[in-house]
């Protein structure tokens, strides 16, 4: 029986470069022992906490619950490792079940047949206690293993949602190169954005930074859009613990406000426009819009956001003229921040000193968040 109580170990992996904006986000969660690494953030606390990190998050990609640390040497001292772990506790033949692996500086050098060595053990030892093996479904497994292999040091872990968290559920459809929703909300938090001041997107595509703005505005939790996260699907998953979860999804439910300011999603393109008003909708949000090009904006007095994701050339063409553009917004913005994901350099060429910048990756293109502040 899972005691609900049990201290853990959880990691919280996230886009290169907004390891620190999930640490912050952690911390405002209150969640304890917060600790940012390469590629995520460490935390400790209840299985309730990791759920809570699932349920409200909206920079990490995965919630992953440590289950055990190991010296592994081998494929043979991986199986045995693995072995040690009581697999009934989260699988039974009818649950299905995908490993993925990583490892580095290991004598075991391919990450396929690593999966395939723990899949084994995992299988192994069901079909020995259970009569019965459990099946893989590398799609949409009911639990999905990780494994991290470095050297002879084996850490394994389970996905608490069971697939990546950026998969909101509002993108119907999207236009080129879309913006990944966890990197949109990084940049929020990057651009140190008060959701109680307005926020426009001038150049809004699909719509992903103006829906993150207003959900977070609203105070939306995005695990809500999910009807369900990966440890529902895990045998063990008590009618105890389904209450817990119940629990906090109406505590969520019950936060949810109307946008203090204005949320404008804009666009020279209709297209753009009514695509990001059919995604909002299916996020549950409402967002201010036009069609209009960027230097028709009419700026208040401000304080707020503007943050755009502008074309530049290697997944969407670019026009210089609209660099200009961007220059002469920053120019006129008052006492509004502007931040602009830049993905090639000429961006940042065109554009004025940013006040900061962060360097992140959007999917595998090196970029920055330039910063501009009043």
């Amino acid at each position: 029986m899972i005691d609900l109580n049990e201290r853990l170990v959880f990691f919280a992996t996230a886009a290169k470069g907004t390891e620190g904006a999930l640490r912050d986000e952690l911390r405002q969660l209150r969640l304890r022992r917060i600790r940012a690494d390469r590629g995520g953030v460490h935390f400790e606390g209840n299985r309730a906490d990791g759920w809570r990190a699932c349920l409200h998050s909206r920079i990490a990609l995965r919630i992953l619950q440590q289950l055990g640390t190991f010296t592994a040497v081998g494929s043979d001292g991986l199986y045995q490792a693995v072995r040690q772990i009581n697999w009934a506790l989260y699988l039974n033949p009818e649950v299905t079940v995908a490993v993925t692996s990583y490892c580095k500086d290991s004598v075991l050098t391919h990450t396929n047949y690593i999966a395939q060595v723990v899949k084994d053990a995992i299988v192994d030892q069901q079909r020995e206690r259970l009569g019965q093996r459990p099946s893989v479904d590398r799609k949409d497994p009911d639990v999905h293993v990780f494994v991290h292999l470095v050297a002879n040091e084996l850490t394994i872990y389970l996905d608490l949602a069971g697939e990546s968290l950026h998969r909101r559920g509002y993108r119907a459809e999207a236009l080129a190169a879309p913006l990944k929703e966890n990197l949109a909300a990084a940049i929020l938090r990057l651009a140190k954005w008060d959701p109680e001041t307005p926020f426009i997107d001038p150049m809004c595509g699909s719509g992903t930074l103006a829906i993150e703005a207003a959900l977070r505005a609203c105070n939306v939790a995005p695990g809500l859009l999910r009807p369900k996260m990966g440890f529902e699907r895990w045998a063990s998953f008590s009618k105890q613990e389904a209450s817990v979860m119940a629990e906090m999804r109406a505590q969520a439910k019950a936060a949810v406000r109307e946008a203090p300011a204005p949320i404008m999603a804009m666009d020279i393109d209709p297209q753009a426009v009514e695509l990001t008003l059919a995604n909002a909708k299916l996020a549950g949000v409402k967002l201010a819009h036009a069609v209009q090009p960027l230097d028709k904006l009419a700026l208040g007095t401000g304080p707020g956001l503007i943050a755009m994701n502008p074309p530049y050339g290697r997944r969407l063409a670019a026009d210089s003229s609209l660099y200009n553009d961007i220059a002469r917004l920053i120019a006129r913005r008052r006492h509004w921040t502007v931040a602009v994901l830049a993905g090639d350099r000429s961006i940042e060429r065109a554009l004025p000193k940013a006040t900061r910048w962060q360097g992140v990756f959007n999917g595998d293109l090196d970029s920055r968040v330039l910063m501009f502040e009043s």
